[in-house]
């Protein structure tokens, strides 16, 4: 969507607000031992409490309010009785309704003892996606998020997953603009308008170049298998550069 007023801006950014809690709530609550359905169950409270509504439950019957995926998962984990253990590397990805008005936010955790890898994966995953937002602005191509987080990427040594890519959100989970890539694309011609709504999440990984499916209808893996981080906020594109939306408070 493009936000038309100032009612609109302030719903986007109570919406992203919620799911922010929750996100912060779920990583600050993660340790050893506990289900990925004991973390899913803190995000659903935080989100009730401020009476929004799961996005993925809501629009496609998702088994779960937030998505938690663990290790060689890299998106769209169900949340189950899976039990988190001291090392691994969990995402989680929550998104969330309200009034109308639909935010999107997402960050990976690593839980101790922390390789020194993986630490270095998890940091350089969020500068990663600070380089694609640095690229939003009003009047900017929407091909220099892609450049920028593709310099990154080759200039410390990683892949980045390039079937899983950014979207609109705002009046609904994902809208035009669609296919908004995270690596190089030169075929994108698009432009950002003034009050654009949408995501920026790249999937850095030590190796892997896709998300590809598994058993299950939802749960998708890195291919080839390597560990992977994605942190996500939802912003709006203005003449001053990004308003992200995705904050706690």
């Amino acid at each position: 969507m493009t936000v038309s007023s100032d009612e609109e801006l302030a719903a986007l950014k109570e919406i992203g607000r919620i799911v922010a809690n929750a996100l912060e709530a779920m990583g600050k609550a993660i340790e050893p031992g506990m289900t990925t359905r004991e973390l899913d169950e803190i995000g659903r409270k935080v989100m009730d409490a401020a009476g929004a509504r799961s996005a993925p439950e809501m629009i496609y019957s998702f088994p779960g309010a937030t998505c938690i995926s663990v290790n060689e998962e890299i998106a769209h984990g169900i949340p189950g009785d899976r039990r988190i253990g001291a090392g691994d590397l969990v995402n989680i990805d929550v998104s969330a309704e309200k009034d109308g008005f639909f935010g999107d936010t997402g960050a990976s955790f690593a839980v101790p003892p922390v390789t020194r890898k993986v630490e270095r994966l998890c940091r350089d995953g969020r500068r990663a996606m600070w380089a694609g937002l640095r690229e939003v602005g009003a009047g900017k191509p929407i091909a220099g998020i892609g450049r920028a987080v593709g310099a990154f990427a080759r200039k410390n040594g990683y892949t980045l997953v390039r079937n899983l890519a950014s979207h609109g959100v705002g009046r609904s989970l994902h809208e035009d603009p669609t296919e908004i890539a995270t690596w190089p694309d030169a075929s994108e011609r698009r432009i950002m308008e003034d009050g654009l709504v949408f995501t920026v999440e790249p999937f850095l990984s030590l190796g892997a170049e896709f998300a590809e499916d598994g058993d299950d209808p939802w749960t998708l893996y890195s291919e080839p298998r390597a560990l992977t981080v994605q942190y996500e906020h939802t912003v709006v594109a203005t003449r001053n550069g990004p308003l992200i939306l995705t904050m706690p408070g």
